[in-house]
């Protein structure tokens, strides 16, 4: 399994080199994408990106659990989580017959 990771920075340089836009340009028009989609999935719970995937955020009860290095019961508090459900589409890019 492969450990690189997709920076944003690494998104920015991408799309300046396949535009005419300056970088500064691309980086401000990446960072408002990302506004907008951390925005939808904060007030919808959820993000759809046809031919990608789709982005859910839902609540998870709190909990008991164990600190594994004590043993010690405790409580974890209730948190919003987000799940990615990759697209059919693009799971037939990755998967192919």
């Amino acid at each position: 399994m492969s450990t690189n990771t997709l920076t944003k920075a690494e998104i920015v340089d991408n799309i300046y080199e396949k535009s005419e836009r300056n970088r500064a340009e691309v980086k401000a028009q990446v960072e408002t994408m990302l506004d907008i989609m951390k925005d939808a999935i904060k007030k919808d719970h959820s993000l759809l990106i046809s031919g990608f995937g789709k982005f859910e955020a839902y609540d998870k009860d709190a909990r008991k659990g164990r600190n594994p290095q004590t043993s010690e019961s405790i409580i974890l508090a209730e948190r919003k989580v987000v799940v990615f459900r990759i697209s059919r589409k693009l799971r037939a890019e990755l998967n192919p017959q």
